[in-house]
């Protein structure tokens, strides 16, 4: 055999058709396995062993099993690799970059009617709750909650994912008006700032503390003054 021949990579198809149609039965396997087991259970070697081939070539196609969990779901976007991004930079701003990061990618029509779909499985009662579920904790929340820190870290990460779903079902699943048409930027800087507090109690760099009552209610006949607060 000639030395020019390439040489293929460890569990690498032989032919460019070969290479597609082991693709399709990973991906294929991945779905089922997904489904089945969930996000956490799930794993590569399984899924291998499901698609009937060897470990290694599903690592040829797929980085790990985030990759290839989101190119089942046909994801537009990527929120883990996403953090990775954002989070590296300041985090006096790290509200808006989410919510403007988010915006961008899915305000292109076909990205944003891939997310419903993806939206609605989460939804669902069926099987896609639970693996959307824990990709989502795992890749994600635990991501954002380890870089708040803190007693309540979760809880702070989860409601700040909280408004990211509900700006995407509002803009692109329901398309209710005024979001579904406002520009880009205004919704990343009124979202971001919501965010922003949620992850670490600031706003603009500046610490915004909780109101002390904010559990208690307000009398409904209490007037509030010209800032919105309750008159002495």
């Amino acid at each position: 055999m000639s030395e020019a021949v390439t040489r293929r990579r460890p569990g690498r198809p032989r032919k460019e058709r070969g290479e597609a149609s082991a693709r399709t039965s990973i991906m294929r396997a991945a779905a089922e396995e997904f489904a089945e087991r969930g996000y956490e259970a799930a794993s590569l070697r399984a899924v291998a062993r499901r698609a009937g081939v060897d470990p290694a070539l599903v690592h040829h196609y797929f980085d790990d099993k985030a990759d290839l969990f989101t190119a089942t779901l046909e994801a537009p976007l990527r929120p883990d690799r996403a953090l990775d991004v954002i989070l590296a930079g300041s985090r006096d701003d790290v509200g808006e970059r989410l919510v403007g990061y988010l915006l961008e990618r899915l305000d292109d029509e076909k990205s944003s009617r891939r997310m419903v779909v993806i939206l609605r499985t989460a939804l669902s009662s069926g099987p896609g709750t639970r693996m959307v579920r824990e990709f989502l904790l795992r890749e994600v929340l635990s991501k954002l909650a380890g870089l708040v820190g803190g007693e309540d870290a979760q809880l702070r990460a989860e409601l700040a994912a909280s408004q990211l779903v509900g700006l995407m079902m509002t803009r692109y699943a329901l398309r209710v008006e005024p979001i579904a048409g406002a520009p880009r930027d205004e919704l990343a800087r009124r979202v971001g700032a919501v965010v922003q507090w949620h992850l670490f109690g600031t706003v603009g760099g500046q610490p915004v503390a909780a109101p002390a009552d904010a559990d208690e209610p307000r009398d409904a006949h209490e007037p509030l003054d010209a800032e919105g607060a309750s008159g002495e």
